[in-house]
């Protein structure tokens, strides 16, 4: 597959009627803004690939705003790894990065401007009150004793807290809209909370701080945003996002709800994440099994890859699982047009050649990568002393098993048939340790000149020549489809896959592998394709992550459900 142009959808459909009915001046400005309390995973790279790229197509802008109203979950480290997975999908704020922080004095002014309308009103009822007056969907809410203090009161409490007079979670600032409304969202919402806590960016300058609610729309209209595209998560705060602008008379974006992105076997909740983080489930934020872009990044994924997955899955107004089988297609299909080839043995079994000379060495050449005929060939030593993958013997094998077993002849992959002649066995434990086989000379290249075939092509490496290694294999961090599907009083945690790690520590790979770089790419034959790890990989001791099987199980799920339609 190639990248293509992103697909037709509703949002574009809207975007194309507000042009045609010459809405905003003919402008389309989009913005991206992610809460700096967390790392970004795959259901981000959706967001930003969507509004980055109508941005794009319609020749407009696409702003990065940090919405960093919350200091208690806020980091600096969390901007930076950010900004650097924004960049790495391959898009370009240029000088368009923003805070709501840097808002924080307009929207003080905006509020007290709402007091001054009759709006807004200060509220000393505890967050555990405004809760329980607020009622239910079947019943209307209470309203707050302090509703109608006048004006001027209210301008009075709300600089006071701004000052710091009144202890934290003593009072709030709340709009006055309906106790009745059918949408609880509207029932006299906070706007700001007393919270002394220090902000990443601005300190101890406040301590009063905006609800996300309050602070999201104004940061939009203030920035001059179009069309602001959310997840549909937000189709119900909608009304209260239009209420505030209309009542403060400012410029109004459109609100346009599309499906967030849930991916099968993992979870993409940010609060799921920071849990499995700080609980050492894995290693860190970029933990290759994480969701995470920076997981994926060290996982060997491409940014090319993801944004061709995010432009076939589109956007929907309904939301569903998609599977984790079709991302790994098209990390699949892009590494095996574009990576070299290498071979590595996982676990060992020693094979000697009887009848291939004592201390001779040759080269044979291998194909680098079959689909790609510029990338050429490299030599790779053979000698009579070899490793074979243990799983590509069977002493007493089964109908179907096609690879080495005593008496059966197979092919080494660029190299020479070889038959098994005897088994090696340890004494005490009965194990196979060593097989001795003969070759033919004449099948140098892995030809027979008489034209046999047999059925099995196997890797191998040069025992003399090998380069131990470090190897990790991954598979899907939960067992279900949906980890978020659990028995009742059990821990979503539960689902976690015990078998989601393997590492590997006597991996024997060929010597080109010892210089291998951080972050460059390899498929080992018939074992997958791998990364060389960027953070635990040191000069000369490369440890390589898998970041997919070569088996296409998106092209077997696909023929599954076209055979059950």
């Amino acid at each position: 597959m190639s990248e293509t142009r992103p697909k037709n959808n509703f949002i574009r459909d809207i975007i194309n009627e507000d042009l045609k009915a010459g809405k905003n001046q003919g402008r389309v400005q989009t913005r991206f803004p992610p809460e700096p309390n967390g790392y970004l995973h795959i259901g981000h790279a959706k967001s930003i690939c969507l509004n980055f790229g109508l941005a794009a197509d319609y020749r407009g802008e696409c702003n990065l705003r940090f919405d960093d109203t919350n200091p208690e979950t806020e980091e600096s480290d969390y901007v930076r790894s950010i900004k650097e997975d924004v960049a790495w999908l391959g898009f370009d704020w240029q000088d368009r990065e923003f805070y709501a922080s840097d808002y924080f004095e307009k929207l003080y002014e905006f509020a007290v401007d709402l007091i001054k309308k009759g709006k807004a009103y200060v509220c000393d009822l505890s967050a555990e009150q405004v809760t329980e007056h607020r009622g239910t969907l079947t019943k209307p809410g209470k309203e707050s004793p302090f509703r109608n203090r006048s004006v001027e009161e209210n301008l009075d409490l709300f600089r006071r807290m701004r000052a710091g007079e009144f202890p934290d979670g003593s009072m709030s600032l709340r709009a006055k809209i309906d106790m009745a409304e059918p949408n609880l969202l509207l029932r006299d919402p906070v706007l700001y909370r007393i919270r002394r806590a220090h902000h990443y960016r601005r300190g101890d300058a406040w301590c009063i701080y905006a609800t996300y609610d309050w602070a999201h729309g104004q940061s939009d209209s203030i920035e001059g945003i179009t069309h602001s595209i959310c997840t549909l998560e937000f189709e119900v705060h909608r009304p209260l996002y239009d209420w505030f602008l209309v009542q403060l008379g400012i410029h109004r974006p459109q609100q346009i709800e599309f499906a967030r992105l849930s991916l099968s076997h993992t979870v993409l909740s940010k609060r799921k994440l920071l849990e499995l983080v700080k609980e050492k489930y894995v290693s860190g934020w970029d933990d290759p099994r994480m969701p995470t872009l920076s997981g994926l990044r060290r996982r060997g994924y491409t940014p090319a890859s993801i944004r061709r997955f995010c432009d076939e899955i589109g956007v929907a107004k309904a939301n569903s699982i998609v599977d984790m089988a079709l991302l790994e297609n098209f990390i699949r299909e892009e590494l095996n047009k574009t990576v070299p080839r290498a071979m590595a043995v996982l676990r060992p079994l020693k094979v000697v050649l009887v009848n291939y000379p004592e201390g001779k060495v040759e080269e044979l050449d291998c194909v680098n990568n079959p689909e790609d005929p510029a990338a050429g060939t490299r030599k790779v030593p053979f000698s009579r002393e070899l490793y074979i993958e243990r799983d590509d013997f069977m002493e007493s094998p089964p109908k179907k098993f096609f690879r080495l077993s005593p008496g059966r002849e197979v092919r080494l992959r660029y190299a020479f048939f070889i038959t098994c002649v005897d088994v090696k066995k340890d004494p005490a434990t009965g194990e196979v340790v060593e097989l001795h086989c003969t070759y033919d000379p004449a099948t140098r290249g892995g030809d027979a000149p008489d034209g046999r075939s047999p059925k099995a092509t196997m890797h191998w490496v040069s025992a003399g020549h090998a380069v131990p290694g470090e190897v990790r294999l991954y598979e899907t961090l939960f067992t279900k489809r949906d980890p978020n599907e659990i028995e009742e009083g059990a821990d979503w945690k539960s689902n976690l896959n015990p078998r989601s790690l393997e590492i590997i520590t006597g991996a024997k790979l060929e010597p080109a592998l010892k210089t291998a770089l951080p972050g460059s790419r390899f498929q080992f034959e018939r074992l997958g394709y791998f990364c060389v790890d960027v953070r635990d990989s040191s000069p000369g001791k490369p440890v390589f992550n898998r970041t997919v099987t070569l088996r296409d199980t998106w092209a077997r799920i696909t023929k599954a459900g076209k055979e059950n339609e």
